[in-house]
């Protein structure tokens, strides 16, 4: 069977281009595919057999990976979203627009899969729409305050992301056999809502920041409650201000982080000097988590602990050094920061340290009440939380394939009819020009890649 699955009206004019560019099964996507497939097997198996048969959960340990990782971590880590929304639309500086869409789409990936680990994670998951009826509200708890934001945030990325849709369809819409009668229904549906969403995109831009701000501090305030069982060194009453700052000091580095993977898995020459000039905010954000964080441990009298080297300060030091303190010398060395190599390290290190602070205030430095009680996650979670990680690449590679979301991928689609053809739902692209392009990319220098691509000024 061949692995060159083709994606509509996307074929490069020049030879020098990578396969990697026009094809969707890559040797490493087939890797990435095979792994999201064994984790929808090991979802159904769950959903099919209950939390018993699949997990290692009890009573002592009610949560674990699904929650400590596919939904703490995953909503710290889709931050990059209403932060470069912040940055491009709130304070207008233009020059950063080409990585919204991208970050964008990662919130939004991001904040579907959260949804659907805690969808995974509950014993009654039927029972989850129950949270929209104002007959079940209960605005005296934390959690159901973190439900109504992730999801109303969830519809505002949505809405957000609605217009790369309407650029790429627009006067392209071709239905194959009886469906053609809808042709003009649909395009004109997509122009109206085009039209709509720019007239009231900055309402929604605001909305998403507030709404996230609001969820990503009540997860930090829901293990205010686990007095005695969160080790002191990061139990405090300033886990919602902590996990809200973290959430800031992560956006800009996972921006950074899927940018340099995104663009080197197409080929592309990347946003070597864009990118930079982003890091300069990363050692502020960074710098003021870890200042909050050091206040906090100093007013509880918790500063003296660390000289007594325990398993718990261990993984505070770890948590600290790599996710912090070294990120914020990486990116205040401008020459360091210049370089895509420790771009990427810099970047990494903070997306991992965020992950391995959520870890440790929900699993790791958590001790439940029960003596002996242990917790390993099972085969079957380990599979849910790779597969849910790999099928979130696999969606992002096919819609940046479809949608216009990374800028210099864009550039190089031409209008191909036979591979329009295999999809007739879109028309091919020369016939129906773009009529809002997107702003431009600032220079990439061409040490960058060894492919010659034309890059806009």
């Amino acid at each position: 069977m061949s692995a060159s699955f083709h994606i509509p009206a996307i074929n490069h004019s020049t030879h020098t281009a990578t396969d990697s560019r026009r094809r969707f099964f890559t040797p490493g996507m087939l890797v990435v595919t095979a792994i999201a497939a064994v984790g929808v097997g090991a979802w159904l198996f769950r959903m099919l057999f209950g939390l018993g048969a699949a997990t290692n959960l009890t009573n002592a340990y009610p949560w674990g990976i699904w929650i400590g990782i596919d939904v703490a971590t995953g909503v710290a880590l889709a931050a990059g979203g209403f932060t470069t929304a912040f940055l491009a639309h709130i304070l207008h500086r233009e020059r950063y627009h080409p990585l919204v869409r991208p970050a964008l789409l990662t919130a939004m990936l991001g904040y579907t899969f959260v949804a659907l680990g805690v969808a995974t994670d509950l014993g009654r998951f039927w029972a989850m729409w129950h949270v929209m009826l104002p007959p079940f509200w209960q605005p005296n708890s934390v959690l159901f305050e973190v439900a109504i934001c992730v999801m109303c945030y969830l519809s505002v990325l949505y809405i957000e992301f609605l217009p790369a849709a309407c650029e790429r369809f627009i006067g392209r819409v071709n239905l194959p056999g009886r469906l053609a009668v809808l042709n003009h229904p649909v395009d004109r549906a997509l122009r109206i809502a085009d039209k709509t969403l720019g007239r009231f995109m900055t309402i929604f831009i605001m909305a998403g920041i507030m709404l996230s701000c609001m969820h990503q501090s009540s997860l930090g305030t829901l293990m205010v409650i686990t007095y005695g069982k969160l080790d002191a060194l990061w139990h405090t009453p300033a886990l919602p201000l902590l996990f809200l700052l973290s959430a800031f000091a992560v956006g800009y580095p996972m921006v950074i982080f899927e940018s340099i993977i995104a663009h080197r898995s197409f080929g592309l020459p990347g946003e070597r000097s864009l990118l930079a000039e982003l890091g300069r905010f990363i050692p502020f954000t960074l710098g003021l988590y870890l200042s909050v964080k050091v206040a906090d441990l100093a007013l509880r009298g918790q500063l003296p602990r660390l000289l007594v080297g325990d398993y718990y300060t261990q993984m505070l030091t770890i948590e600290v050094c790599f996710g912090v303190l070294i990120p914020i010398l990486i990116f205040s060395n401008r020459h360091l920061r210049e370089q895509t190599r420790w771009q990427f390290i810099g970047a990494a290190l903070v997306v991992l340290g965020v992950a391995f602070n959520r870890l440790n205030v929900f699993l790791f430095a958590y001790s439940p009440l029960e003596r002996g009680a242990t917790y390993r996650p099972s085969a079957i979670e380990i599979a849910v939380t790779l597969g849910a990680i790999a099928l979130t690449v696999v969606i992002y590679r096919a819609i940046a394939l479809i949608l216009p979301v990374i800028e210099q991928l864009d550039e190089h689609h031409t209008p191909h009819s036979r591979h329009d053809q295999r999809f007739p739902v879109v028309a091919p692209l020369s016939s129906h020009p773009i009529s809002h392009p997107r702003p431009v990319t600032p220079t990439v220098p061409a040490a960058e890649s060894n492919t010659v691509v034309g890059v806009k000024e």
